[in-house]
């Protein structure tokens, strides 16, 4: 048997580099085949459920995510600003489930998980991605991120979010990157950023990384003055590469 085709072999301790570099490019293979772009993120809890007590997030992601893609498919480039999630429940299947009513792709990249993260129903086919390791999976979200809508969440919605602020606090990647916190009482009460100034912890100027919005409209704005409608030279995928990569 070719040890590439031996699934012992495969699932073994000593081929985990082979699987981690699948996970790259078994993803950027599909991404150039479907010609997309770039993305906009959304992150957010899968407990969100659009009958539970805080509906009204699912269905503000769900209307924004509706929005950006009603707008993205006016653009010259149709490749641009492709609304990805997590690929889960709750505001990720909000997300991708409002770029399908609107005309448009979306992205799922889901990991594999005991509980909570199923593949939900509104990704376009071909366009679903089961990742796991989640490293590889961040690395997705960040490469093709031009602007990034978080909504509540707990821990891994918190991890994602901070791990996509220090990118930008320090500077890591070649472009900048708009982060949108959706539910501003929310996040005040979640994260005290001013403690974080106060106590020397981050520097006030990193306040200006985010910005906070309450309404699909609101957000929809932020994200429209910041990012360029036009066709792009780059190619696809746009990638957010690293400062200090070749």
């Amino acid at each position: 048997m070719l040890t590439y085709r031996d699934p012992v072999f495969m699932d073994s301790d000593d081929a985990r580099p082979i699987r981690i570099i699948a996970e790259y490019l078994e993803p950027l293979g599909r991404f150039r085949a479907e010609r997309i772009k770039d993305t906009i993120v959304f992150f957010g809890s899968a407990r969100l459920q659009q009958d539970g007590p805080l509906g009204n997030y699912y269905e503000a992601a769900r209307e924004l995510a509706r929005q950006i893609t009603v707008w993205s498919r006016s653009l010259p480039d149709p490749g641009q600003f492709v609304v990805c999630s997590g690929g889960g429940g709750g505001i990720m299947e909000a997300a991708n489930r409002g770029a399908s009513e609107g005309g448009g792709r979306t992205i799922g990249l889901n990991i594999g998980l005991p509980h909570e993260q199923r593949p939900n129903a509104y990704i376009t086919p071909g366009l679903s991605f089961e990742f796991h390791y989640f490293f590889m999976r961040k690395l997705w979200f960040a490469h093709l991120a031009r602007a990034l809508v978080v909504f509540p969440g707990g821990f891994g919605t918190l991890d994602e979010l901070m791990e996509m602020l220090t990118l930008a606090q320090t500077q890591k990647l070649d472009r900048a990157l708009p982060v949108v916190l959706f539910g501003s009482a929310y996040w005040r009460e979640i994260i005290n950023f001013d403690a974080l100034v106060k106590h020397g912890m981050i520097a006030r100027e990193d306040l200006e990384l985010f910005r906070f919005a309450d309404t699909p409209q609101a957000a929809m704005q932020m994200l429209q003055a910041v990012l360029p409608p036009g066709p792009t030279a780059a190619a696809t995928p746009d990638f957010a590469n690293s400062r200090t990569a070749g």
